[in-house]
């Protein structure tokens, strides 16, 4: 009794050789979104960036996601494979990206914006991490319709249980839409909350642990439903590799938290 994969077509839009892809839209539909957010989000104190800037670091957050996605996948997750074959590290097309390579790529970018244009390093993470959530949404939404990064073997009583096309005739856990609810929408919500807080808000640095370690939380739970990479399967202790990269989000995330302070 368990539901079969809807026939979706990875590519929303085909003009002759040409294609749009669902995952290419989430990408956009969630910077863009995130950007629009953030505009909205940096009019109150602490007033972390003008309008003006968080117009420019849209093109520093698209460079570090894709940048750093890409290259964290490569590194992360198929070192060997890409070793071996170096030019279809570029193939982006082809599929193959990874949150906590996109998050140091987003990281560096903070960096290096807030550096050239004299800002408040941890008031402008905390704007970014506040609506990282939202691109995380769109883009486990785009690995559902992909009918990639599915789950684990279901119970036989699970009623939302599906058979993925790449996943044999087992039924599976629809991961991806755990991970959309837990990373994206819960993860949105409760950061948004916290927002709104005023006394949170102005301790710098503690949205930004609060992000860190919700992710990290997320991510570990949600593992626990998705099936490992078949090439990496199961690592130390029975931990996923997207386990092991979550823990020290968790550390640091931590730490952000117990050392924010309030302004004097």
């Amino acid at each position: 009794m368990a539901l079969q994969f809807p026939a979706i077509d990875p590519a929303m839009v085909r003009i002759g050789p040409f294609a749009i892809r669902w995952y290419a839209v989430a990408y956009i539909v969630g910077l863009i979104g995130g950007w629009r957010y953030t505009r909205w989000l940096v009019g109150k104190p602490p007033f972390a960036m003008t309008l003006e800037q968080v117009d420019d670091f849209l093109v520093w957050a698209t460079a570090g996601v894709v940048l750093g996605g890409r290259l964290g996948y490569v590194l992360f997750y198929k070192p060997l494979y890409y070793l071996a074959n170096p030019l279809e590290t570029l193939m982006v097309w082809q599929g193959g990206m990874s949150f906590h390579g996109g998050a140091l790529g987003v990281i560096a970018a903070i960096v290096l914006f807030s550096r050239r244009n004299r800002l408040h390093l941890l008031a402008v993470g905390d704007v970014i991490c506040t609506v990282v959530p939202m691109g995380l949404l769109f883009g486990r939404i785009a690995n559902f319709v992909n009918g990639e990064l599915f789950g684990r073997p279901a119970p036989e009583d699970l009623p939302w249980a599906m058979i993925f096309p790449g996943g044999g005739p087992v039924a599976r856990h629809p991961s991806q839409l755990y991970e959309a609810g837990l990373e994206g929408l819960v993860l949105l919500v409760v950061m948004h909350i916290l927002w709104r807080q005023t006394s949170l808000r102005l301790r710098s640095g503690f949205l930004s642990g609060a992000f860190l370690t919700g992710y990290g939380l997320a991510r570990i739970v949600g593992e626990f439903f998705r099936q490992p990479d078949a090439n990496l399967g199961f690592l130390w202790g029975g931990a996923t590799m997207g386990q092991l990269l979550s823990l020290p989000l968790l550390v640091v995330g931590a730490l952000l938290m117990a050392r924010a302070k309030q302004p004097t």
